[in-house]
């Protein structure tokens, strides 16, 4: 249901918006970053992560955004953040350190940026 005035594809440079498109092509990747919820798979993911990412079907880029830890990527190639926490949860990533990827500063810059929006 449309709403006049309602822009439905909203642009913010630099920025990937995670909607139903996104979500599709996120889909095997967040899946997999869903399966994290277990120690039994991010075990097996670590002991051979190329292997752990075939099992879910991941695409070039999403397994590229993987070998990289790169998180920006992995949002481009339809990750969902949430998902992504448990990714970045293995490599010991803080919401802060992501929070830093994201907006291209470094941890301590970010926690400094949010302490003074209080």
């Amino acid at each position: 249901m449309d709403q006049p005035g309602f822009d439905y594809h909203i642009d913010i440079p630099g920025t990937t918006i995670f909607d139903g498109k996104q979500a599709m092509k996120g889909y095997a990747l967040n899946k997999m970053c869903y399966s994290f919820n277990k120690k039994d798979n991010r075990d097996e993911f670590v002991a051979d992560e190329e292997a752990y990412m075939e099992k879910f079907g991941l695409n070039d880029q999403q397994k590229q955004a993987i070998r990289d830890r790169n998180v920006l990527g992995l949002i481009e190639a339809g990750g969902n953040i949430y998902y992504l926490a448990k990714f970045a949860g293995i490599f010991k990533l803080s919401v802060q350190d992501v929070g830093g990827l994201q907006t291209g500063r470094t941890t301590e810059e970010f926690k400094e940026f949010l302490a003074s929006q209080a």
